[in-house]
């Protein structure tokens, strides 16, 4: 059987993004409860009946956590330009190795606007 699963964190944090004009809205210094939504796939062990526990997605991914949450979004190294995509693919860069059967990130700034990434 194969399935995909899907696992939420929430994480406070605040940015900016420098690459925009001075007069946008974004370009100045504001916070967001972010939203990351890790999802793999893969065959559920016939033993176990799952394909992995959701507490060893949530261990895997608590390093990422702890350097994103009630942050300064652009003072994490590899995130001078934290838009939801570059967050997206920095997540996944990193938790990609930790966790191969992840499938795609999903990151959420706000509850109407969302960025996937697929790697």
């Amino acid at each position: 059987m194969h399935v995909e699963l899907r696992k939420t964190f929430q994480f406070e944090a605040a940015h900016l993004l420098p690459r925009l004009p001075e007069s946008h809205k974004c370009r100045r210094l504001h916070g967001h409860s972010f939203r990351a939504e890790i999802a793999v796939a893969g065959a559920c062990d016939p033993d176990l009946g799952w394909l992995i526990d959701y507490a060893e997605i949530t261990r895997r991914f608590k390093p990422l956590f702890e350097q994103l949450d009630h942050r300064y979004l652009n003072e994490v190294p590899g995130l001078d330009n934290p838009t939801s995509e570059n967050i997206a693919r920095w997540i996944w860069d990193r938790l990609k190795p930790r966790l191969p059967e992840l499938t795609e990130v999903v990151v959420a700034e706000t509850c109407t606007a969302r960025c996937i990434y697929r790697g």
